[in-house]
């Protein structure tokens, strides 16, 4: 069971760069190597076992299922924080996977409104990856070449090096110092076009159950490695869309990728199983890594919930003032300043002001110092403990 199609190789000749290498590594890297050639997929039927039908299945329901409870302990108003809590988490958890790792606060910082540059180098690279996830659920009803290119765009946007929104032209690798000793070599660039139509055509497809269908999506994509750069997190940007795209999710994002981050080691085998034409690993890994992720997302929903909660006994205003409307906000963005709270709510700037005084009177709010400069910024304790604390649960586990 699980057959599906293997990928097949050609052979290629590999000569660096006049100038790249020191003169013995050039004799020592250069020579033949073999590229894979991807199968076309669009048309298989993926055959699965009757205990992995049954898995995905199970895994699809819950995620479902925890959509609508954090929906519906949260709400679902312009403001509602789960939304974007669970959208950054899977963003940090995604990057993770590719060795960016970055705590909550630094996170918030980088996404906080004119504050990007004050947040470390790689907050600013997830924080890119929270934009990609954002245009990823935005074009969950249109998932071609086009609405990829764009996730790859938003992602690294600015970093002309990565060809951001543009398919690679150039070999990529993965291991070594060369594709002479790489442990596995993506498709040569000139074919990297026709393999994505026909990844897209895949994607399409309607009569494969949901979370199955996205993994074989996101492992093909993995295989044709069509970027220079971020197809890790492209790719499960992808998944993400298809994940909305399937009505699987409705509000939010389930962090699946802090699933896959609890066991990388599995998630590259698998990925190397379905190279091979075994389907069954990777999608039994992305069912794994769902129910992990809704067991970890219900955890971290309560956490905030009893964070909300405690603050709402702390708070002493009016039942019309604007501090109640300020809780959502803070939870949902936990590093902020005067701004983005007028901005979110829609107030004057000292009313908005007067929100966050109460918010540091209440113990829900601390004030934080930005940079050389004294620059007016708050943030949220609690909030900020649950979110590395879920993080923390996630943890990258290696065999």
């Amino acid at each position: 069971m699980g057959t599906w199609p293997a990928l097949d190789w050609e052979d290629q000749m590999w000569v660096p760069t006049e100038g790249t290498l020191s003169r013995r590594a050039h004799a020592e890297l250069a020579g033949k190597y073999r590229s894979a050639l991807t199968p076309e997929v669009a048309g298989v039927e993926p055959h699965l076992s009757a205990s992995a039908a049954a898995r995905v299945g199970e895994a699809a329901v819950e995620m479902a299922r925890f959509d609508a409870e954090a929906s519906s302990i949260f709400g679902d108003s312009e403001i509602a924080p789960i939304t974007s809590v669970l959208l950054r988490s899977e963003s940090a958890a995604s990057s993770q996977i590719e060795d960016l790792t970055v705590g909550a606060r630094q996170l918030a910082l980088a996404e906080l409104t004119g504050l990007g540059g004050e947040a470390s180098r790689n907050a600013r690279t997830v924080s890119a990856n929270v934009r990609a996830m954002r245009a990823a659920l935005d074009l969950a009803d249109d998932i071609s070449e086009a609405s990829i290119l764009t996730m790859h765009e938003t992602l690294l946007h600015g970093q002309e090096r990565a060809m951001p929104g543009r398919y690679r032209d150039v070999p990529v690798w993965i291991g070594g110092r060369a594709p002479t000793e790489a442990a596995f070599v993506p498709p040569a660039p000139e074919r990297v076009a026709v393999s994505m139509a026909d990844l897209v055509a895949l994607a399409r497809r309607r009569q494969i159950p949901a979370l199955a269908h996205v993994a074989l999506v996101h492992a093909h994509f993995e295989t044709i490695h069509p970027f220079v750069d971020g197809n890790g997190r492209t790719g499960r940007a992808l998944a993400q869309s298809m994940l909305r795209g399937a009505g699987v999710t409705q509000r939010i994002t389930v962090p699946v990728s802090a699933g896959l981050l609890a066991d990388t080691d599995g998630y590259f085998l698998a990925l190397g199983a379905y190279r091979e034409g075994d389907l069954e690993p990777i999608i039994l890994t992305f069912a794994d890594a769902a129910e992990t992720a809704v067991a970890n997302g219900r955890r971290l929903v309560g956490d905030l919930h009893d964070v909300r909660e405690t603050w709402r006994e702390r708070v002493t205003a009016r039942r019309d003032a604007a501090v109640w409307r300020a809780l959502d906000v803070v939870i949902g963005q936990p590093v902020v300043d005067v701004r983005h709270v007028q901005r979110t709510l829609g107030v004057s700037y000292p009313t908005a002001q007067g929100a966050i005084d109460a918010l540091e009177d209440a113990g829900a709010l601390s004030p934080s110092v930005v940079g050389r400069q004294r620059n007016r910024v708050w943030h949220a304790p609690e909030v900020l403990d649950s979110l590395d604390a879920f993080a923390s649960r996630a943890g990258r586990r290696r065999g």
